[in-house]
Order: structure tokens, then sequence, then C-alpha cells
């Protein structure tokens, strides 16, 4: 594991050690992991949105994927 050093504003260390002391986390390390991976999270969902978006408004490539690809390079 490697170690990251991130100036915070005071705002937001102010929510982290709130996090902490309601038990969200037991650490101000473990709050910022947690919200990374949400936040991982959050775009993952993101993207599997847009793709059944855009997959109902007719956005999706079909056929042969080897043609395809060729087509996109």
């Amino acid at each position: 594991m490697s170690t990251l050093s991130v100036p915070l504003p005071a705002h937001l260390e102010e929510i982290i050690v709130r996090l902490v002391n309601s038990g969200f986390a037991e650490t101000k390390a473990e709050v910022v992991r947690k919200a990374i991976t949400r936040l991982a999270e959050e775009e993952a969902v993101n993207v599997v949105l847009l793709s059944q978006k855009e997959a109902r408004e007719g956005k999706v490539l079909t056929g042969d994927l080897r043609k395809l690809v060729k087509a996109l390079s």
C-alpha cells in the first residue's frame, strides 16, 4: 500500500473527523479510502446508465467486431 499526502481545506477535514467520530470508519485514512471506492463505484454506474441511454437512442454498434475495429481505427 502506498501513502499519498493531500492537502485538504479545513471544512473537508472537519467532515472526515466527524465521520470517524460517528463510527463510519475507524481512521481518517479509512474514510478517504471508502470515499474513493464509492466515487469509483458511482462512476461505473454512470457508465452503465449512459450506455443504456445510448442503446435506447439507437446509438449502438452492431456487426462484425473486426470490421468495426478497422472502421474506427
